[in-house]
């Protein structure tokens, strides 16, 4: 880099002293021409040029026109002339790149390294600036250290191109990847050194390393991980906790890397006082419950950092939006306690102005402003915005949802509320093959849209064959119906089932439905559901059926027309549907037919789902399900098709589809009125960075049982299994398989230990 800038220093010498020479006496430019140019513009030129046609023009300033030309990058060479009083200005240009090649990436892709190199003004298309040229090595050569591979070896050359280019050719010798075999907390007196590594992203070499990596050093995750370091000690108490140095050590043949952090740990401290100070725009006792630190408790600044989120988040939701809480911590080192004072600056409430909507190019405006919580001319909540924003999301016609609350202009009082969206393909017309154990192969296709026409209704045609199940079915829904979001839906379809297919007892069922449907939003998570439906079943007994469906139908007869009244309530506060890590979904829902139908029963059902986030990585999660049914009037019993089932893939796993509970006379499941399930899983995702947003894996352990309702419920009887399980979100559907162990098994028993399910069926 050094030679490169001297023989620049010796051109430009050399120019200037030839332009003095040519130069020696001042004149008045009467013209300016341009010698040399071959891709560059002369206007490009005369932007550049300090002197103008007429401006008089002395020996002296002959300097600071070369210079200005070669600050521009665009040339190697320039001298400049005079003939008469036209001012000749000779350039060279430098050339230009006509193509970038890099040859021998594995480690890092082809766009990642060009991306870097562009960022240093090495891309194709501009023009080659030697001093630039000089940077490559070290701009690859850091993108790779950053990898963790030191061993690198690079290779630059460049070939001449007509018409004034080059081509640049990048050969890269990878290398093997450094690993870390060890990392050395030095000065740690009250934590064991592994208790605090447990934190850290980067670990030594380990038997899964070739899987997470984590043993590949990277200069950007040490930082993370010493920042998590220092709050692990700040979280506990030692305010004055320091890291003095850290080492980072490679080996001559540049494999392995040691990595040494010295550290002071301090004392700890504890909480003598907590106070609040500034401009107090709520009663005290609005503050303090946001604040939860407790006095002569040890200092923890996860804490400290919580309650100053919280108030800030309570003083958004009242209108002060710009609201500033500061603590400020007095300590003592002889008694080695802090006082914390929390400091209010709320600044002035505000009002939003206007509410904003951009990007909803297919959606009508209204169907997005009846999600709106923060509403024009009304004073600013955090809270609402944060709703409003979720209620959008949940719609599922958008790929993005971003709201931005900038301050109006010129004014200190005032925002405006800009929602911009990112539409998703309004319709789906889909059609698939699915794989069940219990159903076989099932062909479905569908023609749906969930917003149509840009009206936010949901219109769907679809059916689903398999070797058990034949299902044809129309539904509309109009989720505003009325202004207060009551929605109104129809319900068509027509539905064959042969349960014998299944493998339990030996009837089929013709079923036909007509139904209307409403749903009444309690909040912003409650929903109460009313549905009325008409059915039209036709009931068919198998050659080889046994006693008790034989005696269904010699008691009611095969043909049936039942009216069926229903109600639900259901709650959900998942953060996602299809791989949720906190939060909730419950409902409960009853359906009975009324007088006038010629079956009558009715069904009671309660099912949870309950994550809980134990790291980033783990989540816990639990599900129960209970269900209970029972005939009134003339039947003694609840219909065949309306009994609870158990065991299989979604209830109870490492037990065969439908096979727990009752069984008729011939040895087949008869289900029964009464259905209990329970599961427990820890969730993580797969190990694999390119699917870890699409695969799901679980450690799980099931249980659960159907009974008849005519003898007592035995919780002995309830069959239990663990195992694991694999989630897979594919773009031909939802692929979930399954290992499970069965613990109590009896020899009635039918035990499936691999199970699985492809693509999905109504």
């Amino acid at each position: 880099m050094r030679a490169s800038r001297c023989v620049s220093l010796l051109f430009l010498l050399m120019a200037l002293l030839g332009s003095w020479a040519a130069m020696a006496q001042e004149f008045t430019i009467g013209d300016i021409r341009v010698e040399g140019l071959q891709r560059i513009s002369a206007g490009t030129v005369f932007n550049y040029l300090p002197v103008k046609i007429g401006q008089r023009i002395e020996p002296r300033d002959t300097g600071a026109i070369i210079r200005a030309l070669y600050k521009t990058g665009f040339f190697k060479d320039v001298r400049l002339e005079r003939e008469g009083d036209v001012l000749i200005v000779f350039v060279q240009e430098r050339p230009a790149i006509a193509k970038i090649e890099i040859s021998g990436n594995k480690d890092i892709e082809t766009e990642q390294l060009l991306a870097g190199l562009k960022d240093i003004g090495l891309t194709e298309g501009r023009v080659l600036n030697r001093f630039v040229l000089d940077k490559i090595s070290q701009e690859l050569k850091r993108q790779y250290f950053n990898n963790g591979k030191y061993g690198v070896r690079l290779e630059t050359t460049v070939t001449p191109l007509e018409r004034n280019r080059v081509a640049i050719d990048i050969d890269i010798r990878e290398g093997e990847t450094a690993r870390i075999r060890n990392i050395n907390i030095v000065g740690n007196r009250s934590f064991d050194q592994d208790d605090l590594l447990d934190g850290f992203e980067l670990t030594p070499t380990d038997w899964l390393s070739f899987i997470t990596s984590a043993d590949q050093y990277s200069r950007q995750k040490l930082t993370g991980d010493l920042e998590r370091l220092r709050s692990y000690y700040l979280d506990r108490g030692f305010i004055n906790f320091k890291i003095t140095s850290t080492q980072v050590t490679i080996t001559p043949d540049k494999r392995d890397i040691y990595i040494a952090i010295n550290i002071e740990e301090g004392d700890v401290y504890t909480i003598s006082d907590i106070k609040l100070a500034g401009e107090l725009v709520a009663p005290p006792e609005k503050f303090f419950p946001m604040i939860q630190i407790d006095r002569g408790n040890v200092f923890s600044r996860k804490q400290v950092t919580g309650s100053t989120e919280r108030i800030n988040t309570m003083l958004g939701d009242r209108g002060y939006a710009f609201a500033n809480v500061n603590s400020v911590p007095e300590i003592d080192d002889e008694k080695r306690e802090v006082a914390l004072t929390f400091f209010v600056d709320p600044g002035k409430r505000v009002y939003v102005r206007r509410v904003n909507m951009k990007g909803n190019n297919s959606t009508r405006d209204e169907v997005l402003r009846r999600e709106m919580r923060q509403l024009e001319a009304g004073w600013f909540s955090a809270e609402q915005v944060r709703n409003s924003r979720e209620r959008l999301r949940r719609l599922g016609y958008f790929e993005e949802v971003n709201v931005e609350t900038p301050a109006v202009p010129g004014s200190t009082d005032q925002v405006d509320v800009d929602v911009s969206v990112v539409e998703k393909r309004a319709g789906n017309l889909m059609a698939g093959v699915g794989l069940s154990q219990s159903q076989g192969v099932i062909f479905n296709a569908s023609i749906s849209q969930s917003n149509f026409l840009g009206t936010g209704k949901y219109v769907a045609l679809g059916f689903d064959t398999s070797v058990a199940n034949t299902m044809y079915r129309f539904s509309y829904i109009n989720p505003y119906y009325t202004v207060d979001g009551i929605s109104r839906g129809f319900v068509i379809s027509y539905q064959k089932t042969d349960f014998d297919e299944v493998d339990t007892a030996s009837y089929s069922l013709d079923k036909g439905q007509l139904g209307v449907n409403f749903g009444i939003p309690i909040n912003e998570t409650d929903r109460v559901r009313f549905t009325f439906d008409m059915f039209k079943l036709n009931y068919k007994v198998g050659n080889d059926a046994s006693e008790e469906i034989k005696k269904f139908r010699r008691e009611n007869g095969s043909d049936f027309l039942d009216f069926q009244l229903g109600v639900s309530w259901s709650h959900d506060s998942r953060d996602s549907t299809m791989m949720p890590t906190k939060g909730g979904v419950q409902r409960f829902s009853t359906t009975a037919t009324i007088p006038g139908s010629d079956l009558k029963y009715y069904t009671v059902v309660y099912n949870q789902k309950r994550y809980f986030p134990l790291s980033k990585t783990f989540t816990l999660a639990f599900k129960g399900d209970v269900a209970y049914g029972d005939a009134y009037g003339d039947i003694t019993r609840l219909p065949p098709w309306e009994n609870f089932f158990a065991g299989g893939i979604k209830t109870v796993r490492g037990y065969q589809d439908f096979s727990l509970g009752p069984q008729d006379s011939k040895g087949d499941p008869l289900g029964g009125s009464m259905r209990i399930v329970g599961n427990a899983e820890i969730l993580f995702p797969a190990p694999f960075k390119l699917v870890e947003k699409t695969v799901r894996l679980s450690i799980f352990a099931d249980g659960g049982q159907v009974y008849d309702g005519e003898t007592d419920i035995d919780l002995s009887d309830i069959r239990y299994s663990t195992g694991v399980s694999a989630f897979w979100l594919s773009p031909f559907g939802a692929l979930v398989l399954s290992v499970a162990l069965p613990l109590n098994d009896e020899s009635e028993d039918e035990v499936q230990y691999f199970q699985f399910s492809f693509g999905s069926a109504f």
